[in-house]
C-alpha cells in the first residue's frame, strides 16, 4: 500500500488515500475525485493527467520516457517535477507519494 497525498493547485492537502500496489496513479486520482481527465485512458496520447510530483518523491520515480517528456511539452503549468499520472505505477517500495494538481486541471469527462 502507498499513502497518496493529493494537493490542490495551491499546495493545500485535498485528500489522503491508501492505494494498492500496482495501481496507476491516474486511476487512484480519478477514483478519489481528483480533476484528472486522462482522456486517452493511459495510452499516452494526451497530457490531461499531468501532475506535479513533490521533489522528494520525484527523485524516487523511474525516469520519464522520451514519449512522456514530449507529451509534457504540450501540458500547461509544467514544472521540473511534472509527470503524467498514467505513467506512475505505485510500487511496494513507495510508502508515500505526494502530487499537486497543476493550475487549470479539470476533468471534462466527469470520471
Amino acid at each position: 500500500m502507498t499513502l497518496v497525498r493529493f494537493l490542490n493547485i495551491y499546495g493545500e492537502l485535498e485528500r489522503e488515500v491508501e492505494a494498492e500496489t500496482g495501481a496507476l496513479l491516474l486511476h487512484v486520482a480519478q477514483d478519489n475525485g481528483q480533476p484528472l481527465e486522462g482522456a486517452c485512458e493511459g495510452a499516452m496520447a494526451c497530457s490531461t493527467c499531468h501532475v506535479i510530483v513533490a521533489p522528494e518523491d520525484f527523485a524516487r520515480l523511474p525516469r520519464a520516457s522520451e514519449e512522456e517528456d514530449d507529451l509534457l511539452d504540450l501540458a500547461a503549468h509544467v514544472t521540473g517535477t511534472s509527470r503524467l499520472a498514467c505513467q506512475i505505477e505505485l510500487t511496494a517500495e513507495m510508502e508515500t507519494l505526494t502530487v499537486r494538481m497543476p493550475g487549470g486541471a479539470h476533468n471534462w469527462l466527469g470520471r
